[in-house]
């Protein structure tokens, strides 16, 4: 039907066209941003899935920053108890040379004064109140990680290994205020050690502290294990998280280029075709005309 009026050729022309010129500006968005979803309309419910994981994602890097933290905290209380077994090492060593029979009184008080020394090493690791320990008290010992104290009577700490509820560990306390241990750290009320060189439970009480300390090592030896096992844990799970959320999020841009090269020759043939479109009522005039 020839008409004047109304140009339907002209105005389906004009409708694809802008729905080309539409594709081709996503296009561009996506490829200038390298996201796939730039709006929410492009995928809403990819949208949804890719916040959540993105907010997991968010939750393991932060539970994997705990645990290496935690692993620090172990390697560090070892690093203090490696020391202290060489101390104790050289405590029961000095102990055998303070039985020495060819030994004068001069060489026994040289080796107490080493002895002597060694414990006040171990006294400032260690630290603790003066009910605890005896003497002065020693309440910032060397012993301590980022304010902790290490060594001293506390509770057991709750690691967070995981990002969801109730995924956590316990590391274990360690109070090397008692036992075998105290027996080398105690003083009495004018600040001198109750175990001294000579005495004859040296030997047994050096070689029992030396046996807690290396228990205490075993016990943090078999946590950091664990620690380590979800810092991998969470570094796998972090991975896969991300992978996810690429695959939703990303543009893929080779598919992208192709989309973006087809839309562009839909803009430019439409816009050819709607100048056509256009001209095509100008038939009317030979009518009109003839």
């Amino acid at each position: 039907m020839s008409v004047i009026n109304t140009n339907i050729q002209a105005i389906a022309g004009a409708r694809n066209l802008n729905r080309s010129q539409e594709m081709l500006g996503r296009s561009l968005n996506r490829l200038s941003s390298g996201s796939k979803i730039v709006n929410p309309s492009d995928d809403a419910a990819g949208l949804a899935v890719s916040e959540k994981l993105d907010a997991q994602s968010l939750r393991v890097k932060a539970a994997t920053t705990n645990v290496q933290n935690a692993i620090s905290y172990v390697q560090t209380a070892d690093g203090f108890m490696r020391g202290m077994t060489k101390i104790l090492a050289r405590l029961s060593e000095l102990a055998i040379l303070g039985q020495d029979v060819t030994k004068n009184s001069s060489d026994i008080s040289l080796y107490q004064k080493e002895f002597t020394s060694l414990q006040d090493q171990l006294r400032q690791t260690i630290g603790g109140e003066a009910d605890e320990i005896g003497g002065t008290a020693i309440t910032t010992p060397l012993g301590q990680f980022n304010g902790i104290t290490l060594f001293g009577d506390s509770d057991a700490m709750t690691v967070t290994i995981g990002q969801a509820v109730g995924q956590t560990m316990t590391l274990p306390s360690i109070n090397l205020r008692d036992g075998a241990m105290l027996g080398i750290l105690e003083q009495d009320d004018a600040g001198e050690y109750t175990l001294v060189l000579t005495d004859d439970t040296a030997i047994g009480s050096i070689t029992d502290a030396i046996q807690d300390v290396a228990n205490e090592r075993a016990a943090l030896g078999a946590s950091q294990s664990r620690l380590e096992l979800a810092a991998t844990t969470l570094q796998v799970e972090y991975e896969n998280l991300s992978s996810a959320i690429s695959r939703i999020r990303d543009v893929d841009v080779a598919e992208e280029s192709t989309q973006l090269a087809k839309y562009n020759i839909l803009v430019q043939s439409g816009t050819a075709m709607l100048a056509q479109a256009n001209i095509t009522p100008q038939s009317v005039l030979k009518l009109l005309q003839s």
